[in-house]
């Protein structure tokens, strides 16, 4: 996936925005003020910072070994960082996006999930 692709696709999110808080390089998605995922568009290797499942992180982490490993700068507990140009299957790692966005907006109090449509 393409940095253009990455970006586009968090940002087809609903409600999704594009934030620069770390400066001009780094991109932050978040879906109502929340950080879902963190990137720098430019970087290499090209990674993204995605909240995860405790369990399904540690787990993804033996799977993809070396291509996924502990949120960097992050809780590496809640936080993976994802290699995104390092053979990952993109329907993975879509999916890892929209994991990190349900799980973002699953923390927002009911009535901003019920204007996102989710529950």
């Amino acid at each position: 996936m393409s940095p253009e692709e990455l970006r586009a696709f968090c940002l087809s999110f609903n409600a999704a925005e594009e934030d620069f808080p770390f400066g001009p390089e780094t991109s932050v998605f978040k879906v109502l003020g929340k950080l879902f995922a963190l990137t720098r568009l430019d970087g290499r290797p090209h990674t993204v910072n995605l909240k995860c499942d405790p369990e399904d992180a540690i787990r993804l982490r033996e799977e993809y070994e070396g291509l996924i490993i502990p949120g960097y700068h992050m809780n590496k507990r809640h936080w993976n960082t994802v290699t995104v140009d390092g053979g990952l299957p993109e329907r993975v790692l879509k999916e890892l996006i929209e994991d990190s966005y349900d799980l973002v907006v699953a923390g927002l109090p009911r009535a901003e999930r019920l204007r996102l449509d989710r529950p």
